[in-house]
């Protein structure tokens, strides 16, 4: 019988794939490289350890219990070659494609001459699949050409650079090989903060919500969720962006009800910038934004530019 590994971007999607009869091992990859540094030109077990240290120092879990997850995971991906065929098996949203550009990339290094590598890739959210959706499924799986792992590769590389050019770059090419790659890629640049009001997409939506009169943070995250059109943030990191908004009295809180602040109401109308509030200090791929290396998004030319902060203080400034 032919040894299948069906690799997944977490553990919801499992048993309910077991469920409907989907044959073979499974590995969860289980990372969020839309939040936190992703360095370039790191080993896998190299960038599992910045990984797991940035999960740690964020309040996502202990150091120890994330690394050694890793671990597992890297030791189950290094017995590839124990299979007959692989295959993928991840969404069209910004979570899971930024995953799979990793592990095609970590293949395009590999040996692949006795293993089929196949693609499973369609805007389905498997954790929300019924059994018979997920057997469906099967009917679009793909053989992983060389020409995959090249564009997989290109745009890791792009993805992990020390900054964003490149990965903007990709918008103006071809990546029909991998359909849902560009919507990520103008997806991850929205998470850039904006000319506007220094707010990345996912604080600006935030506050936009809060606005309107929906108070409960679940509701506001349910919201939130609808105006994604591919969902990729689970509830605890949105809840910690929502936390940070409360503690930089952009928003305030009493018990469960979360209003938006006349300091909150400033910054979303372009009064007031988010990153004179709070100095940034963040993240992106291989990007690391600070006041002295910045890059900001703009909305109505949806661009990326860069910025000198001492620039953008000013400009705020005067309109005060």
């Amino acid at each position: 019988m032919e040894k299948i590994l069906n690799i997944v971007n977490g553990n919801a999607c499992i048993g309910m794939m077991k469920e409907a009869q989907i044959i073979g091992d499974f590995l969860p990859w289980g990372d969020f490289l839309h939040e936190g540094p992703v360095p370039k030109d790191l080993s896998l077990e190299e960038l599992s350890q910045v990984r797991a240290t940035f999960i740690s120092t964020s309040g996502y879990g202990d150091i120890q219990e994330v690394y050694k997850t890793f671990q597992e995971r890297n030791r189950k991906l290094l017995e590839y070659n124990n299979y007959d065929k692989i295959t993928l098996w991840f969404e069209h949203d910004l979570y899971d494609q930024l995953q799979l550009l990793q592990v095609l990339t970590w293949f395009e290094k590999k040996n692949l001459e006795k293993i089929t590598l196949t693609l499973i890739c369609t805007n389905n959210y498997l954790g929300e699949s019924t059994t018979q959706q997920i057997q469906k499924l099967l009917t679009y799986e793909n053989r992983v050409t060389p020409q995959h792992l090249n564009l997989a590769k290109k745009a890791w590389s792009a993805f992990t650079s020390v900054t964003p050019e490149r990965w903007f770059n990709l918008t103006k090419e071809s990546t029909e090989l991998l359909p849902f790659l560009k919507g990520a890629i103008f997806r991850m640049l929205e998470e850039y903060p904006n000319t506007k009001c220094g707010l990345s997409r996912t604080q600006y939506q935030t506050l936009a919500i809060v606005s309107n009169g929906i108070s409960d943070p679940l509701d506001i995250f349910l919201k939130y969720q609808s105006f994604e059109e591919r969902k990729f943030m689970g509830d605890v990191i949105f809840f910690k962006i929502l936390k940070e908004l409360e503690e930089h009295k952009l928003l305030s809180r009493i018990e469960k009800e979360i209003k938006l602040t006349v300091l909150g109401q400033k910054v979303l109308d372009g009064k007031e910038n988010w990153l004179n509030i709070k100095p940034i200090h963040h993240f992106i791929g291989g990007v690391e934004l600070t006041k002295d290396k910045l890059w900001c998004w703009s909305v109505e030319e949806r661009n990326i530019k860069p910025y000198f902060y001492s620039k953008m203080l000013n400009s705020f400034l005067e309109v005060k």
